[in-house]
């Protein structure tokens, strides 16, 4: 009797998948699943996210966003977090992204994640009675935090304004980002936030 892989969706090899950026290969939890939901299982666990499978974590933040800046329109009231609609939408977006690509689309989205985690950003601190700010090396965990964030802010955004389906769109920013193209939103982000570090050291 021969040992069957576990695969996504019953579907997709995450063994195979690497993780080229030496940063992010700790944070990156790419445990073979068939269903990317653990239900909450690691929610009393201290750092529980490292504990959850990429593909649930991205889930997870299309549902959830995020707030930008100090405005909490993208995570109070609007985003309810139908867990069945994402589910259904990501496993339809990477077929698309296999069809396009010929890849694994576990790869295409840890490639995405990558070219969206930035190296440092400016963190404001008050000196005296101003506000300073300074450029500051971002910590792994944070790289993949805001690396999430930015691609589920760019989908979400570009979901209202875009004829196509929420797969398509999954679809068409994950191919971007992974191609390291500037017409992603986490790309562009994250060159924008890289610059401000720049000429805050």
């Amino acid at each position: 009797m021969t040992d069957q892989k576990i695969l996504l969706f019953n579907r997709w090899s995450i063994e195979e998948v690497q993780v080229a950026d030496a940063g992010l290969q700790n944070q990156i939890n790419l445990r073979p699943v068939i269903v990317p939901r653990s239900n909450g299982k690691y929610g009393s666990v201290s750092f529980h996210k490292n504990d959850a499978n990429i593909v649930e974590r991205f889930i997870n933040k299309l549902g959830v966003t995020g707030h930008k800046g100090k405005k909490h329109k993208r995570s109070s009231g609007r985003m309810v977090g139908q867990t069945a609609t994402l589910y259904s939408a990501i496993k339809e977006a990477f077929e698309i992204i296999e069809k396009k690509t010929n890849k694994n689309p576990i790869q295409v989205l840890v490639k995405a994640i990558e070219n969206a985690a930035l190296y440092e950003e400016v963190a404001a601190y008050r000196m005296g009675g101003t506000m300073a700010r300074k450029s500051v090396i971002t910590a792994p965990q944070r790289r993949l935090d805001v690396a999430l964030r930015l691609l589920t802010q760019g989908i979400y955004n570009t979901s209202f304004k875009s004829p196509q389906g929420l797969p398509d769109v999954i679809a068409s920013e994950l191919i971007a980002a992974a191609n390291n193209d500037a017409k992603s939103h986490a790309v562009r982000e994250r060159t924008r936030l890289e610059k401000e570090a720049e000429g805050a050291r």
